[in-house]
């Protein structure tokens, strides 16, 4: 599947026209800021539209773009679980994480740990979450946007991945979070258009949604699988799935990033509670796309060429561009945004908390260039050092970081919801849960001691995740609380000072709330309908 034989000179105007206005949008905003905290958290001035829209943008990767179209070829709308049940983890983040967050006026997660369980669960929070911004973030969106623009372009990986890291570092370094979470604004209303005018134009092709829902097989349209199902049993998304969300959208540092910067509680519950909104499109635009491909091509050898293949046969002269537009803006996002969390995070919690407590806001913002620089340069180094090993490389660095996810949750959640966890316990269980998490997770993925021994893997997160909380819980109550700990308010207390969560907020989770269950009854019943 050639894209690059499709490309005419109008998709070239189309690529230009998208790089222009993206590096005038975000230039235009850095030369705006110019304090350190406007590098870091954009001023602590975001308003709930680009708070939503930048962690929808951070959030969508190409590999994301490509892999949801693949799953839908494969599978059918079940990955759509992995969208929609997102969103009470974001009421999770608005209602508990947020105001706590907020009221703590930290600029990191690692900072946030210190106030509650002192310097050692600091420091080991922070070099973990330097970790996983650069494998997940940063290297892996940077090889998989590296290889798909190197297919499409005809480009060596090398340099698509150096291109897309110099645009995505252009505004990054000069302007931090601020022109971020503009452009992220931006490339999200490319990445939603583009990507609805795939589906629309895929399903005119299909004819109609009666010759839609006949091509595919009936349970294919089923959300909840059967417990014996080998790929989504129920019992494993519903109980495996909310451990991995807690980690990814309540306490990993570059989504919520987007919510410290907001100019208070309220834009940044709004800013949640939007992104809970545009969750519900990723599986009409994303997933869906494949699944008219399977209706159109139902003999793809490779799934994950679904995404091409719709592109190459059915976009008219134009669109192609815009499509890598749409692929070009998903890496930039996420890697923008990824180079200003490694820069927050190495500049205040490494730097200044460990060799220059006395840093003037000049000298911060100047370490901050130069971090996410390096950031940059390092990532480079990890995607093309990914790219030497092949793919499956890149699965399984994604797979191990899913098995640390649970310590980190738990000692999050455990924190926040009783005052009697010690600093003694979080620290034992955020290096002893690690180890335990991701040495489970090695056996699985390798099969040993053979490939029956082991549960789903969202189960057996699960399991980790009940056993790690209890460990937690017991050497709380094992050991006493020191005095570098400081209790958190209770959540009534946080929203005294805070102002309180209004009443339109609670109106509009109900709201959301009541379209997803909606549309679970829906997709529930669909397969009646089939003839």
């Amino acid at each position: 599947m050639d894209i690059h034989a499709k490309l005419r000179p109008l998709d070239f105007a189309v690529i230009l026209a998208y790089l222009v206005a993206l590096l005038a949008i975000g230039m235009w905003v850095s030369f705006r800021r110019k304090g350190a905290e406007d590098l870091f958290l954009g001023g602590r001035s975001l308003g709930w539209f680009n708070i939503g829209m930048s962690i929808f943008g951070t959030n969508v990767n190409p590999s994301f773009l490509i892999a949801s179209c693949g799953a839908g070829y494969a599978s059918g709308m079940v990955p759509a679980n992995f969208e929609w049940l997102a969103w009470w983890l974001l009421l999770l983040l608005s209602s508990l994480f947020v105001p706590h967050y907020l009221n703590t006026r930290i600029s990191t997660m690692p900072q946030f740990i210190e106030r509650r369980f002192g310097s050692a669960a600091h420091e080991f929070l922070s070099w973990y979450a330097l970790f996983t911004t650069t494998v997940m973030w940063l290297a892996a969106t940077l090889y998989a946007g590296g290889v798909l623009l190197g297919q499409i372009m005809s480009w060596p990986l090398w340099f698509s991945v150096v291109f897309l890291t110099v645009i995505s570092a252009s505004f990054t370094v000069t302007g931090g979070l601020a022109p971020i979470a503009v452009t992220d604004s931006f490339q999200s209303v490319i990445m939603i258009l583009g990507a609805a005018a795939l589906t629309v134009i895929g399903l005119v092709h299909v004819g109609s949604l009666d010759a839609l829902l006949a091509g595919v097989p009936p349970d294919r349209w089923r959300l909840i699988r059967p417990a014996a199902d080998p790929e989504f049993p129920w019992p494993a998304m519903f109980l495996g799935y909310p451990v991995m969300g807690v980690w990814f959208w309540c306490t990993d540092q570059t989504i919520v990033q987007r919510v410290l910067g907001a100019k208070d509680l309220r834009q940044g519950q709004l800013g949640t509670v939007f992104m809970g909104f545009l969750k519900i499109l990723p599986p009409f635009i994303f997933i869906l796309p494949g699944i008219l491909c399977f209706v159109l091509h139902p003999h793809l050898l490779n799934q994950d060429q679904a995404f091409a293949t719709m592109v190459t046969n059915y976009l008219p002269v134009g669109m192609v561009g815009l499509i890598i537009v749409v692929l070009v803006a998903a890496a930039i996002s996420t890697v923008a945004g990824g180079l200003n969390s490694f820069s927050t995070l190495f500049t205040l919690d490494i730097y200044v908390k460990k060799f220059r407590p006395a840093a003037t806001q000049k000298e911060i913002r100047w370490l901050g260039q130069i971090s996410t620089i390096v950031a940059a340069a390092l990532s480079i180094a990890c995607a093309l050092a990914m790219g030497s090993f092949g793919k499956d490389l890149f699965n399984l660095i994604q797979a191990i970081i899913g098995f640390v996810a649970p310590p980190m949750a738990a000692v999050f959640v455990v924190g926040i919801l009783w005052k009697r966890a010690t600093a003694k316990a979080a620290i034992w269980t955020l290096v002893a849960g690690s180890l335990v998490s991701i040495s489970v997770g090695l056996c699985h993925m390798t099969d040993w001691p053979s490939k029956t021994f082991w549960p789903h893997y969202l189960l057996l997160s699960f399991y980790l995740f009940v056993g790690i909380c209890a460990f937690m819980i017991v050497v709380s109550l094992a050991t006493r609380k020191s005095p570098v700990e400081e209790d958190l308010p209770t959540l009534r207390e946080t929203y005294a000072v805070q102002g309180g969560q209004s009443r339109l907020l609670w109106i509009l989770w109900g709201i959301l709330a009541a379209i997803m269950v909606g549309i679970y009854a829906l997709f529930e019943m669909l397969p009646s309908f089939v003839r």
